[in-house]
């Protein structure tokens, strides 16, 4: 009876230690003086584990909307598919006033930026996306023409999307990009990245013959150069910078101008 009743004690113990283990992990660490996910919390691709690495490509993707996109303190940045804040977390290592509003499909991501961002930084604010995709929302609800983003007309000067288009249907991309037109102000600006090929059917969704491996739905969604541009012209947008392939697993980088 001893025995048994000091195994049972043993086997409890051990199960309450790995639950303390558990709970007492953090979902942060500080690198710099700036909070970010720590590294068994981030996306993206291996290479973000590196403390170094992660907050380098922050600080670069900051510098991307300062240089290009003409991001200053009194932008107002529109990030959709913010994650767990990789932009604004290097939109605060270089400046301080800017406003900024994040959304995003995963209600976790949403939870980490309030807690850790929007917290200590008021004129940041994050908003969780209840929009239904195959690859990350199964849950939500399904967009229409009449799809309204929670952000009033006229009052945004640069939106950001890394690695949103690559992973939507095109009536989703539709949708975003006549919700842009609507909340941007008059010469706006919009970044955003995609999978973008010449003499390729107008739109390919897990492309058989692409170069990397397919994993899940959605995975990779490649456009036709030519159509892909048609569709941003419809929404009266112009093609101010096109960088073919440079960007995350050889995405494209698409810079826009809305007239």
């Amino acid at each position: 009876m001893y025995g048994t009743t000091h195994l049972a004690k043993n086997s409890f113990l051990k199960i309450l230690s790995k639950t303390k283990r558990l709970i007492s992990k953090s979902d942060h660490i500080t690198v710099s003086g700036s909070v970010i996910p720590s590294p068994d919390r981030r996306w993206c691709g291996p290479e973000f584990k590196n403390d170094e690495y992660y907050l380098k490509s922050s600080e670069n993707e900051a510098r991307r909307l300062v240089e290009v996109l003409g991001c200053s303190e009194n932008s107002k940045v529109l990030d959709v598919g913010c994650g767990q804040g990789r932009l604004p977390i290097g939109l605060l290592r270089i400046m301080s006033n800017l406003h900024y509003t994040g959304m995003d499909v995963n209600q976790k991501a949403i939870d980490w930026c309030n807690r850790y961002i929007a917290k200590s930084h008021p004129t940041f604010l994050f908003k969780h996306l209840d929009i239904y995709n195959e690859r990350y929302n199964k849950q939500g609800k399904k967009t229409d023409e009449g799809y309204k983003l929670d952000t009033e007309d006229k009052s945004v000067d640069i939106v950001y999307l890394y690695s949103v288009f690559s992973h939507l249907e095109e009536n989703d991309m539709r949708a975003y990009l006549s919700n842009f037109a609507r909340v941007l102000k008059r010469d706006g600006k919009v970044f955003f990245t995609t999978f973008v090929e010449k003499d390729v059917p107008d739109i390919t969704i897990n492309p058989p013959d692409y170069r990397l491996k397919i994993s899940g739905p959605l995975h990779i969604v490649r456009y036709n150069k030519d159509y892909l541009f048609s569709i941003v012209e419809e929404y009266g947008f112009s093609i101010i910078k096109f960088d073919h392939g440079l960007e995350t697993d050889g995405q494209s980088g698409i810079y826009l101008k809305h007239s």
